[in-house]
C-alpha cells in the first residue's frame, strides 16, 4: 500500500491556514474562496493549534445563539485535538485514523514541518488506483497473460 508521501504527488500541497484570533466569518470566507472543507488554525508563532472545518461552522451556527460569525473568534470553536500524520505513514493507517476519529482532513508533517493537507478524497482516490492496478494484474494472471 502507498504512503502519504507517494500520494502527495497528486495532492495540492498548498495549505490554507488562519490565525487563531481571526473570526469565524474570516474562516468561512477562506473556505468558500478556496473551495475547501478545512483550514489549519495557527498560533502567533505560525504553529498548528487546531483545525476549523465545515462541521465547526455548523456547530458554531447551532451553539452560539444570536452572535454573528464576525463576532466569534475561530479559537472559540475550532477543534483543538489536532491529529497529524507523517509523510511516511501508510495509507491504510491513515484511513483507519480518519474512520476511527470520524474526520475528513489531516495535516501532514514532514521533517517536523507542515507540508500538506490530506483529505479523505485523496486517500480514497489513491486506494482506488491501487485496486485498479491489482485488479488488472489479477486478470492477467488468471488469463495466463502474466509473464511469470
Amino acid at each position: 500500500m502507498a504512503t502519504v508521501k507517494e500520494t502527495l504527488g497528486e495532492v495540492d500541497k498548498s495549505i490554507i491556514s488562519l490565525d487563531m484570533d481571526k473570526t469565524v466569518a474570516d474562516a468561512v470566507s477562506l473556505l468558500v474562496e478556496h473551495e475547501i472543507g478545512a483550514l489549519v488554525v495557527v498560533d502567533k508563532e505560525g504553529k498548528p493549534a487546531g483545525m476549523f472545518t465545515e462541521r465547526d461552522v455548523l456547530k458554531c451556527w447551532t451553539r452560539k445563539g444570536e452572535r454573528h460569525f464576525k463576532d466569534i473568534k475561530v479559537s472559540e470553536v475550532m477543534s483543538t485535538n489536532l491529529i497529524i500524520v507523517e509523510a511516511d505513514d501508510d495509507l491504510c493507517y491513515v484511513t483507519t485514523i480518519m474512520i476511527k476519529n470520524r474526520i475528513r482532513h489531516l495535516p501532514v508533517l514532514e521533517n517536523n514541518k507542515l507540508v500538506a493537507m490530506l483529505s479523505i478524497r485523496d486517500v480514497v482516490k489513491a486506494q482506488v488506483s491501487d485496486l485498479r492496478a491489482e485488479n488488472h494484474y489479477l486478470k492477467d494472471y488468471i488469463s495466463d497473460k502474466y509473464p511469470g
